[in-house]
């Protein structure tokens, strides 16, 4: 794996190597690039305007025949070489209304004006804010965890000169990715978006398997020196707060204490496994363990595996093992939504990584569609409509329609498995719990050495498992994909402020904060994938960290440079984003009452999930609104 760098002139392939590697372009994304190229209006207009994506697919083709299809192709050529021997874009820096209309001609449907500086933004056409930066001083940051958003503060923190420490139990950056090492592990957001915005990487993969995004990951720890400044092998046991010295003590599990003016912590939400009460667990006689913890030197060739759950990691185990194993048998608590995805098995061809080598703005073109694609463009479909007819199967028109596209691919994946089809075709709207994608679940479920029982677990045998109808399976491997304790944010920690116990505030599955990020009464403790902030409507989890490390980064340069000992979000402030929050998801599917999910809590309120889109979250953290924080001059 390798740096993607920015095209630069004078580098170009030649003209064949370049028309050969645009054959394999993604034409919705070369459309608004040959325009910038040339500034020729007539590439904005019919026949050369992409049709719509369905669902999630690449559309590579853009629904262009082939003589349209040659014709762009060969424009682009033309223009990329002429820029790489000198001639400018005629439109290097789109934003406002000529972005957005740039943006429909992409993605082939409207986009909401308020889309144009978030792009502008993401794809670097709009001047670039500088870089907060502060004078050396003796103000300390402990950061919690090196996972993805723990990498990133750290990165953040070292630009702005603030003087920092990471703190990591394991023993290698990565986080969950490092932990999750069972077979098929791997992303559900496109690769080139579960990338940070400022590290391009070309991938394998269009959907990074686990050891590709860990070497990612590992790689931007070395181009930027972050294990000079992580602690391996510490993990943080509390953390308490002394109003009097404003300052955070860090306790770790070794005894050790450590002090610091803030803390950030970037535990996660994925990375406690949930483990089941269920009788007889510690009586089997194999290895039994949760999918978190596959064993490394497990072999499961020829053996008889049991998997409890249907969640995303048994989607992904299930394919993975299926064949080697004698006999997969999965227990089904509920069934999944699983939607297709047209190159979820295709490799990235070496051409399209040298389009995005050589042909400027083709990538950020390419990684904006994706993030259209997966992410906000869903989100109105998730809203309640309180008229709806038929709010049993599904909350209204469009995601009454998501059901039946879903519901027809599901039918001919199991075609003549009407056995099947009993089992696994959901009976709440699509959405409702984490939307999954097909990686050869189906195709699996149709072997003859796999079988799906549709029963809870009632009990583990010292040979095997109990399902609640009384079905009992021999087991020699039985693996727990039963989820985390996502309820439990910065469990099991001990935190203490002003307030008193984190843990006694937020009860054992409760939790909140404003902006997910900061908790009145925890003066400079700052969160990342806190309370409210996982997606729930698809995307990138990486873009809501580079949004929470930016807000967190802005507030830590203020308390620097305006010498500030403790900010703390105001009761009135935490109190009023919970609410707006708490009723945005009253109107959204998440608390639909036709199933469970792990985003909302015993008491049917969503924890987890982010309410907004990600243009609001974008907007609302882009700096810090110090009218919603008491603050204090250092003593």
């Amino acid at each position: 794996m390798s740096v993607l760098t920015e095209p630069a002139p004078g580098h170009a392939p030649d003209r064949a190597t370049l028309a050969a590697a645009l054959r394999h372009a993604n034409m919705p994304s070369l459309v608004p690039v040959l325009y910038q190229l040339t500034g020729d209006r007539r590439w904005l207009a019919e026949p050369y305007r992409p049709t719509r994506s369905r669902g999630m697919e690449d559309n590579d083709p853009g629904g262009f025949g082939d003589a349209v299809r040659d014709e762009i192709c060969e424009a682009t050529a033309d223009a990329v070489l002429a820029w790489s021997a000198g001639r400018a874009p005629a439109v290097p820096s789109p934003t406002g209304a000529e972005l957005v209309e740039l943006l429909e001609l992409a993605v082939g449907e409207e986009v909401p004006a308020e889309y144009g500086e978030m792009a502008a933004d993401d794809m670097g056409f709009a001047p670039a804010e500088p870089t907060p930066t502060v004078p050396p001083t003796d103000f300390r940051v402990i950061v919690i965890g090196a996972g993805v958003s723990g990498m990133l503060a750290a990165i953040r923190l070292a630009e702005a000169g603030i003087d920092h420490v990471v703190l990591e139990k394991n023993d290698d950056v990565g986080g969950t990715w490092l932990e999750n090492a069972y077979p098929g592990a791997g992303v559900d957001t496109p690769s080139h978006l579960y990338s940070y915005s400022f590290a391009p990487r070309p991938w394998s993969t269009h959907f990074g398997k686990r050891d590709e995004v860990l070497a990612y990951l590992r790689e931007v720890a070395d181009d930027h020196d972050l294990r000079t400044v992580i602690r391996f092998g510490t993990e943080v046991t509390a953390a308490t707060w002394d109003d009097a010295r404003q300052r955070w003590t860090v306790t770790t599990a070794g005894g050790e204490t450590l002090e610091a003016n803030a803390v950030i912590t970037a535990v996660g939400q994925l990375n406690r496994p949930k483990i089941p009460d269920l009788p007889g667990l510690g009586d089997f006689t194999g290895p039994l363990f949760h999918s978190a913890r596959w064993p490394a030197d497990l072999d499961v060739t020829g053996k008889r595996v049991v998997i409890i759950g249907t969640g995303a990691s048994a989607m992904q185990i299930v394919p993975a093992i299926a064949g080697t194993a004698e006999r997969v048998t999965v227990f089904q608590r509920s069934p999944q939504w699983a939607a297709y995805n047209d190159v979820y098995f295709t490799p990235v061809d070496d051409a399209v990584t040298l389009l995005m080598e050589h042909v400027p703005f083709y990538r950020r073109w390419y990684r904006t569609r994706l993030a259209w694609n997966t992410n906000d463009r869903v989100h109105p479909s998730l809203q309640v409509d309180p008229d709806w007819e038929h709010p049993e199967r599904s909350i209204n028109a469009v995601n009454d329609a998501h059901r039946r596209v879903f519901t027809r691919y599901l039918q001919a994946e199991l075609d003549g498995r009407d056995d099947l089809l009993a089992k696994a075709l959901p009976d709440y709207p699509p959405f409702g719990k984490r939307m999954l994608l097909d990686n050869g679940w189906f195709a699996a479920l149709r072997r003859d050495d796999v079988e799906l029982v549709t029963e809870a677990v009632a009990a583990v045998t010292p040979t095997g498992v109990r399902g609640v109808d009384g079905t009992t399976v021999d087991a020699d491997v039985v693996v727990l994909c039963t989820g985390f304790e996502t309820h439990k944010l910065l469990h099991p920690m001990d935190v203490c402020g002003r307030g008193g116990a984190l843990r006694d505030i937020w009860g054992p599955d409760d939790a909140d904060a404003h902006l997910g990020i900061s908790v009145s009464g925890f003066p400079n403790l700052f969160l990342t994938c806190g309370p409210g902030t996982v997606l729930g409507h698809g995307g990138s989890y990486i873009t809501i960290a580079e949004c929470q490390v930016r807000y967190i980064v802005d507030a830590l340069t203020t308390m620097v440079t305006e010498g500030l000992g403790a900010v703390d979000v105001s009761p009135e402030a935490h109190a009023g984003y919970v609410a707006r929050q708490d009723d945005a998801h009253s109107r959204m599917i998440w608390t639909h009452p036709g199933m469970q999910n792990w985003y909302r809590n015993a008491a049917g309120r969503v924890v987890c999930t982010l309410p907004w889109r990600i243009v609001d979250y974008w907007a609302m953290t882009r700096h810090v609104d110090w009218d919603a924080f008491s603050v204090e001059p250092a003593r």
